[in-house]
């Protein structure tokens, strides 16, 4: 069996601070992969050196999109992706130790996988609000049970953290643009779950920046996630269509 080809697609708005540690995480998983693996950073109107950091590593292949939003980056990445694979990661986050492994081997054994997903991990929190993150997580876990295997009207992926095979993307159009921010997640893995089987497993975390957690606090963003979900999830939209971005200042010499 040939190898399985994987795009990496990485959103990038004003993200000059976090880039380089998320690429230089995909880097070192796949420098002995060049003819698998591609990287795709998509510079989705940035007013920073966003485009510079990302054209500094002669691997990685920017495509500029002019529409801010982050399902319009996604989707631009998408069309700009040749793999069978395509594994959407923010910027702000950094691969596992064996993320790339585990992806592979689980696409490899089971073709008929439309997406793969797992939870975060937010490297810059304390052991205590670690904790609080992980008892969130598993209350979403048994509400992506409840919808998927009962109810049967969704599933979960976390955003910035799961991997699609082209061939699911293709057949459900690809992402919405008509939403913005909040719910892209849910919607996609709503729609995936329709053509194939899309399964969220604590075997595949990320390491992500916790910033926008820290800016609006662990209940509101908990709260918003979670009227989020529900809403894509039964009736298609999602309950919140404005947001806030939320940028590292960088300090130049």
């Amino acid at each position: 069996m040939s190898a399985m080809r994987l795009s990496f697609v990485v959103p990038a708005y004003n993200e000059e601070a976090y880039l380089p540690a998320c690429l230089e995480s995909i880097l070192a998983q796949t420098q002995n992969m060049a003819d698998t693996v591609e990287i795709i950073v998509v510079n989705n109107a940035s007013s920073d050196r966003t485009r510079e950091v990302a054209l500094s590593y002669a691997s990685v292949t920017v495509v500029d999109e002019m529409r801010k939003g982050l399902t319009f980056a996604r989707q631009a990445g998408f069309a700009a992706s040749t793999g069978e694979l395509i594994a959407h990661v923010d910027s702000d986050s950094r691969l596992t130790p064996g993320w790339v492994e585990k992806v592979l081997a689980a696409f490899e054994h089971e073709p008929a996988l439309a997406a793969l997903s797992g939870p975060v991990v937010y490297y810059d929190l304390t052991a205590k609000q670690r904790v609080a993150v992980q008892a969130f997580y598993g209350i979403a876990w048994l509400t992506y049970v409840l919808n998927r295997y009962v109810l049967r009207v969704g599933s979960m992926v976390q955003g910035g953290n799961f991997v699609t095979s082209r061939w699911a993307l293709d057949a459900i159009g690809g992402f919405d643009t008509a939403i913005s921010f909040y719910g892209e997640d849910t919607d996609i893995a709503r729609r995936l779950n329709a053509v194939g089987e899309v399964r969220f497993t604590f075997g595949l975390k990320m390491f992500s920046s916790a910033r926008r957690l820290k800016k609006e606090g662990m209940l509101t963003m908990a709260g918003r996630y979670a009227i989020n979900y529900f809403w894509t999830t039964f009736f298609k939209r999602p309950f919140s269509s404005e947001y806030v971005d939320v940028r590292e200042a960088v300090v130049r010499d």
